[in-house]
């Protein structure tokens, strides 16, 4: 039994990690990004207007009191801009690696990033 569960686990990790290989082209279609996105328990909506919001339910927080953010992506260049209290201004800067109908994947120069699956 422990053998079979490994070979399922490590066909689990292959899958994973395969999912987001770094695209080969240098644009991706920002329309796929449109919609909302979950990577365990953080989630992020791209709404067209390119605003979207964040939130992560670990920390007890509904989609309905995310965090805010506006967003644009540039080739692969994907730049959040999050709006805090008291008008202050946290700027991100990411690569999309991976954007499909169902992956979204994308990191920062530091390797932090995310593995999304759509979920709308």
């Amino acid at each position: 039994m422990k053998k079979y569960l490994s070979i399922i686990i490590g066909c689990l990790l292959m899958a994973f990690v395969s999912s987001c290989n770094p695209t080969e082209n240098t644009d991706v279609d920002a329309n796929q990004i449109y919609g909302k996105w979950c990577d365990g328990t953080v989630y992020e909506r791209y709404d067209s207007d390119g605003n979207g919001v964040t939130w992560d339910t670990a920390d007890d927080v509904t989609e309905e009191e995310a965090q805010p953010f506006s967003w644009t992506l540039n080739g692969t260049q994907l730049i959040q801009e999050h709006h805090g209290e008291m008008s202050f201004v946290v700027y991100k800067q990411y690569n999309v690696t991976k954007l499909d109908a169902y992956n979204f994947c994308y990191e920062d120069d530091f390797g932090f990033g995310h593995n999304f699956v759509r979920v709308n």
